[in-house]
């Protein structure tokens, strides 16, 4: 293998250990088992994996300082993220300031985080508007797109197929024999990557002999806990006899309120959500979900990034604009 084209990705596929485990071994954490450092540590020595060569390549950059732009810093789902965004920073010996951009503020934090003269951004954000883009190919940031899409693909963007991951879920409820599948989601999903979900949902519909109701497309005030009220109740009134919810605080408040007014989960209604944050373990049952790998896309995000601030791509390696890793189903309890 190209020694130039290595990546921690690389390693940890040999190794077939998680992206966590390869950042743990290289920055010398003593919380790895001896036989996995020493299979991992053989893994770097036969791919010739020497980040640290890079790191040095790269320190002489203005302010060894990159941004991150969280929608909610307070979402367990982001905090995955940002994870495997710290864990490869500190390998390169790059400073992370890290951002908070509630709904409707994006545009000014990406201002004030590259007027810090940032050498990079990872955004997390759920839309990128004409005016961050303005911005950010101004000052000629290089920036790159976790967990989201680009829709003009000129930005580079690490994520899943979102679009093979709903309809996948809403397949295997009506494989199942449920007639009615509802899909839920909030406006801030509802940009950008939400077209993949929401076709998704329509690609199970096709696949499966059925037309799109509707009645059955519900939209949350927004994505956290407390919005599932109303959306609940639309649910039990739309006789719905599963939900698609995109969003692990949502699904969480709709499967809640659903049981509080009389309904079982799965006996009377099936609830499958978007993102195996930790809340999908802890509510009762637990979810059924989509479970795209969170700590990697951060990763990778962030490896992509360092090549990009560093200008050390080899003349053969291409940085492709959309960078889609795996995802799995994690059948639990609120699902038959």
């Amino acid at each position: 293998m190209n020694k130039q084209t290595v990546t921690i990705y690389d390693v940890a596929r040999e190794a077939e250990v998680s992206m966590a485990t390869v950042s743990r071994v290289v920055n010398g954490n003593t919380n790895v088992k001896p036989s996995t450092r020493e299979k991992v540590m053989k893994v770097i020595e036969k791919l010739d994996y020497r980040p640290n060569a890079v790191a040095r390549g790269l320190a002489s950059r203005r302010t060894t300082t990159v941004g991150v732009i969280i929608p909610d810093i307070t979402n367990l789902y982001f905090s995955s993220f940002a994870l495997g965004i710290d864990d490869i920073a500190a390998m390169y010996d790059y400073s992370i300031i890290m951002a908070n951009a509630d709904q409707g503020r994006e545009e000014k934090v990406v201002t004030d985080i590259l007027s810090r003269q940032v050498d990079g951004l990872v955004y997390l954000g759920h839309t990128m508007t004409d005016k961050i883009r303005h911005e950010v190919e101004r000052t000629r940031t290089p920036i790159v797109l976790a967990g989201m899409i680009d829709p003009e693909g000129t930005m580079p963007s690490v994520h899943i197929d979102y679009e093979s991951a709903v309809s996948e879920s809403v397949s295997r409820l009506f494989d199942q024999g449920i007639e009615e599948v509802a899909f839920i989601s909030a406006p801030e999903y509802q940009v950008d990557d939400e077209l993949g979900r929401f076709n998704g949902y329509k690609d199970a519909l096709a696949s499966h002999n059925k037309t799109l109701d509707p009645a059955l497309v519900l939209t949350a005030e927004n994505s956290r806990y407390r919005a599932a009220e109303e959306v609940g109740q639309q649910l039990i009134e739309s006789k719905a006899q599963a939900a698609m919810i995109i969003g692990d605080e949502l699904a969480a408040g709709v499967s809640n309120y659903v049981q509080d007014h009389g309904l079982k989960v799965p006996e009377d209604i099936s609830i499958v959500s978007s993102n195996n944050s930790i809340i999908t373990e802890i509510v009762r049952p637990q979810l059924t979900t989509i479970a795209p790998p969170l700590y990697d896309i951060g990763a990778v995000a962030m490896r992509i990034l360092t090549k990009l601030m560093g200008e050390k791509t080899a003349e053969d390696e291409i940085i492709e604009n959309k960078n889609i890793l795996p995802y799995k189903i994690i059948v639990r309890d609120s699902t038959k």
